[in-house]
């Protein structure tokens, strides 16, 4: 009596060129899902193909750009069309630009928006009829802790994650009912290409010099004891496997303790660290607040 095995679950992944999505990709292909990556560019993708050839793994690649709708509608039917069925979805792709509230151009916003949360939406859209057919499927959303801590200086990407965030808590309401799980990974600072992308500091009245260096502060006391994107990737499995209704997961550097910090913490007292004006005192406080110590060792008390 012969036995037929269960097929692999089919994953899609957007941006996967590098950072997290890249991670998450070679993760599931190494723990038996088919897995389909998307880049704008497969010439950009060459990383990807060595070090799937090192791991002795698959990554099918997709060129699909988030921010158009074509794009989004044309690549993944095709994939809908040649394998039938999508049963993860890992909206990954983002941007993450650096600016302060008062010298954000609003089509930055506009285009951050577009990306981090259109490009989600987009691509959920056209996996969802199949899922609802199927009457199962996961969506797994990469956020950020800054989708829940507003720090200075991430003005547009701050509003992107947080929409990520209340589009998320919507959808995985909506399709509960058909057996559709959503997931939402909150990660911290972790080792990604997404920082070297972040140069430009708009600060024309030069008033917010303060606000880019604690900011900058931050990630480097991060990027120090880096997160490697594949514990990233290895929670998205995790969430991906777990059946209950648990939605968010944070992990990372700095993610656990930015989000229960600012859950504990009163308006006041989140008001009131941004008001200080000593950069030694910020860092005390910070660390009080957080649970996180952002000082530079050069810098004395």
């Amino acid at each position: 009596m012969s036995s037929t095995a269960a097929p692999a679950p089919i994953a899609v992944v957007t941006g996967v060129n590098s950072g997290i999505g890249r991670a998450t990709a070679l993760h599931l292909a190494g723990h038996g899902f088919d897995v389909f990556g998307t880049v704008r560019s497969t010439s950009k993708a060459d990383k990807l193909r060595s070090m799937a050839d090192d791991l002795g793994v698959t990554v099918r690649l997709v060129e699909l750009d988030v921010a158009d709708d074509d794009s989004v509608r044309h690549a993944l039917g095709s994939v809908l069309d040649r394998v039938g069925r999508v049963d993860v979805l890992v909206n990954n792709a983002g941007v993450g630009p650096i600016a302060v509230a008062e010298h954000c151009p609003t089509s930055v916003y506009l285009d951050t928006l577009n990306v981090n949360l259109c490009g989600a939406v987009r691509c959920t859209q056209a996996v969802l009829p199949a899922m609802r057919a199927a009457r199962s499927g996961c969506i797994v959303n990469i956020g950020s802790i800054t989708g829940v801590v507003a720090a200075s200086a991430q003005s547009p990407y701050a509003a992107s994650k947080f929409a990520l965030e209340g589009w998320t808590d919507g959808l995985a309401q909506e399709v509960a009912a058909f057996g559709i799980r959503v997931k939402l990974i909150q990660a911290g600072v972790t080792k990604s290409a997404i920082q070297a992308k972040n140069s430009e500091t708009p600060n024309e009245s030069g008033a917010y010099t303060a606000h880019y260096r604690r900011m900058f502060r931050f990630y480097l006391a991060g990027l120090a004891v880096p997160t490697d994107p594949m514990v990233v990737a290895a929670e998205v499995h995790r969430a991906i496997g777990d059946p209950s209704a648990q939605l968010r997961y944070p992990c990372s550097w700095a993610g656990v303790e930015s989000i229960e910090g600012r859950r504990n913490m009163s308006d006041e007292e989140w008001v009131g660290l941004g008001a200080i004006g000593d950069d030694a005192e910020y860092y005390d406080r910070f660390e009080a607040l957080f649970g996180v110590p952002i000082r530079p060792e050069d810098s004395s008390r």
